[in-house]
């Protein structure tokens, strides 16, 4: 199960980036023409930039690693994500939040629920 949630948590990060890129087009085309709050969703997009590469790198840890403390630590940068990333960021810090789930649940846990 390890090595699935840090295959859902690196997928659910990249788009994770790409998400939090459009916000921050989003928001400097707002700052361009002198929306309100326009600062704010800029400030969003690069907070979802942010822990969308935290999820990455941590996904990439989840896959290799016999712990369950990088799969928790993906659920609560998931969590920080979906919160200071922006709404568009939040759908893709949903899949890794069930990433980093996978990625927690012990091996021998896992092993006796599918037989």
């Amino acid at each position: 199960m390890r090595k699935a949630g840090g295959i859902i948590a690196l997928v659910a990060g990249i788009f994770g980036v790409l998400a939090a890129g459009f916000t921050l087009l989003v928001g400097g085309v707002g700052s361009a023409f002198k929306a309100d709050n326009a600062q704010m969703v800029v400030g969003l997009g690069w907070g979802g930039v942010v822990f969308s590469f935290i999820v990455i790198v941590l996904g990439a840890v989840a896959m290799g690693s016999n712990s369950r403390i990088p799969g928790m630590l993906l659920v609560v940068a998931s969590i920080a994500g979906a919160i200071l990333g922006g709404t568009f960021v939040a759908i893709f810090m949903l899949l890794a939040f069930v990433g980093g789930v996978l990625a927690a649940i012990p091996a021998s846990r896992a092993a006796a629920q599918s037989a």
